[in-house]
């Protein structure tokens, strides 16, 4: 085309001026379309180049996207898992705060009975010291009674050794025994002559003794025993031991040589005992008839049985 206008052109050459504008007119068109189609070849190319490229970028958006997709959804599993455990923690919160208040409830409880086992103990230490007071109250006068009736033993025996009266004072007990030969007959009750000399002489410095000032408070009773041998049945030996025990008390009780105190205190605290044939005395596993068939002088201090008990558990019985 370029060359058929040139030829045109030079074939013209004489042709009028209008054709040859038109000529300069088309060819300057065709060179604007030239240059348009060449800007926008140009445009086109830098469209599809920046296409390319934000597709490129939009590519790698969406693959950053998707990959914070699936942070996002494990973020939310285990957001969703935490929440979750948070219920079963929640739940086990709950479950401790129901046992916490039951355990707030049974600690109220357990207060009030502490309270009511404090008050326990308070009285039960008030009755264990009252008790404890009224032990070593006892105790002194335990100490108090042994110590008087120790005392009284001595006494006993210094005053018959002294009265030249041969009557053995057991040291413990402080029992006085007698031949029973001296006081009967054998089978008979009536004292004999010579066992009223004897009472004569000794019931005045027993009793001297035993109902001095400083014992006489402490005197519970005297008793007067009387015993046998095995000979002769248990009940026949009963009734005789029995009369020869009254026998000699009521000789007591009759003595002219004794006071009107000392018979009214005799009559309070005198006791005739017929013990039969059930308190032998034995040498080597033997009977001795003789040291059976006798009489024996006993006394007791108030509180006798306290005391007894209290040897026992102290002996181990």
């Amino acid at each position: 085309m370029a060359r058929q206008r040139i030829h045109n052109r030079r074939s013209g050459r004489g042709s009028s001026g209008t054709g040859a504008s038109w000529i300069s007119y088309s060819d300057m068109m065709a060179a604007l379309l030239l240059i348009f189609v060449l800007v926008l070849t140009y445009s086109l190319y830098q469209y599809f180049t920046m296409l390319e490229t934000k597709t490129k970028e939009l590519d790698d958006q969406r693959l950053i996207l998707d990959q914070q997709s699936v942070q996002l959804k494990l973020a939310e599993d285990n957001l969703n898992d935490k929440e979750q455990k948070l219920i079963v923690i929640q739940g086990d919160l709950d479950k401790l705060k129901i046992d916490l208040n039951d355990k707030e409830k049974e600690l109220e409880n357990l207060q009030v009975i502490l309270v009511s086992k404090e008050a326990d103990l308070e009285a039960a230490t008030l009755k264990v010291q009252e008790q404890q007071d009224a032990l070593n109250a006892q105790a002194l006068r335990i100490d108090s009674l042994i110590g008087i009736k120790a005392a009284m033993i001595k006494d006993l025996s210094d005053s018959l050794s002294s009265s030249n009266l041969k009557a053995a004072v057991d040291p413990n007990t402080g029992d006085i025994k007698l031949d029973s030969a001296v006081f009967f007959e054998t089978g008979k009750s009536t004292i004999r002559e010579e066992g009223k000399e004897l009472l004569d002489q000794f019931i005045p410095v027993y009793l001297e003794v035993l109902l001095r000032d400083k014992y006489a408070d402490y005197l519970g009773e005297i008793i007067i025993e009387g015993h046998t041998d095995s000979k002769g049945t248990y009940n026949s030996n009963l009734k005789l031991s029995q009369d020869r025990a009254l026998q000699v008390a009521l000789y007591c009780l009759n003595m002219p040589g004794l006071t009107r105190e000392q018979k009214a205190k005799l009559q309070q605290i005198l006791t005739a005992k017929g013990r039969s044939s059930s308190d032998l005395i034995m040498v080597n596993g033997v009977e001795d008839p003789d040291a059976s068939r006798r009489v024996e002088f006993k006394f007791s201090l108030k509180d006798a049985e306290m005391i007894d008990e209290m040897n026992r558990i102290l002996s181990g019985e």
